[in-house]
């Protein structure tokens, strides 16, 4: 027995925002425009489809300022929302925080730092090239850290702090990661954060500040970049036994 025109129809569309859904995960952050050419739907095709599915709450819009492109309007990217992670049946950050939880009794909270340091040296081996090839100057590594981690999913972007009035030593670099792929991972154990300050840290050559996270209720993650200041952080091997441990986690919402 055929199913009624109407019930076709209806699943038949459910399909398509299925796959749409599957390509802003898989592809996200990403334009309606990429979305369409990739999938092959008309402008008004697709976004009538992100748009159900925003009302769903499956994803959501984060608005990204690209290197390069000057001071216009943010472009709207989308990205799977954690509610859609759970209807795609991505539990992966669930198990995650289990294993971490048995490794935790088992071994201790060093076993959690360590494993967490062993994730970012992975990001900062991958970011080390690209940064050392922007040059030697402070605003250019810092838009190529945005570039390499909006690419790894984290929506980023940098907004130079102070005027041409201000003094150097107070001049500052905002760098804002609008999605983090592992925010209830990181919530659970902050030392995730931690640990990814320091890899901004040593990248840039200056002592960072975290100012908010997605994780602890900030609307954005926001790293402090001091422009003026003289003194660099130093360069350690990733995972030397000198690495300070000192929290730079912070609750604050921006």
């Amino acid at each position: 027995m055929k199913p009624a025109p109407q019930a076709a129809a209806r699943e038949s569309e459910e399909r398509t925002r299925d796959r749409v859904l599957g390509a802003v995960l898989e592809h996200g952050p990403v334009s309606a425009a990429e979305l369409g050419e990739r999938l092959g739907f008309t402008p008004a095709a697709v976004r009538r489809h992100l748009d159900a599915l925003e009302r769903q709450d499956l994803i959501e819009v984060k608005r990204v300022s690209s290197p390069g492109a000057g001071a216009g309007r943010p472009a709207r990217r989308y990205v799977v929302s954690q509610q859609g992670q759970s209807y795609l049946g991505n539990d992966y950050l669930t198990i995650a925080t289990e294993a971490l939880r048995a490794l935790g009794a088992a071994a201790g909270p060093e076993a959690i730092e360590a494993f967490a340091a062993a994730r970012f040296r992975k990001m900062e081996e991958r970011y080390r090239p690209v940064l050392d090839a922007a040059g030697p100057s402070l605003e250019d590594r810092a838009q190529a850290l945005s570039a390499e981690l909006t690419k790894d999913g984290f929506v980023a972007s940098t907004t130079m702090i102070g005027t041409s009035r201000t003094p150097s030593t107070l001049l500052s670099i905002q760098l804002c990661q609008g999605h983090c792929p592992i925010q209830a991972l990181a919530s659970a154990y902050p030392v995730f954060c931690d640990k990814e300050t320091e890899v901004f840290s040593r990248l840039l050559g200056v002592d960072v500040r975290r100012l908010s996270t997605l994780s602890r209720g900030g609307h954005v993650c926001t790293t402090h970049i001091p422009v003026g200041r003289s003194q660099s952080a130093p360069h350690q091997p990733v995972g030397s036994a000198t690495t300070q441990s000192t929290s730079t986690h912070q609750q604050e919402r921006p």
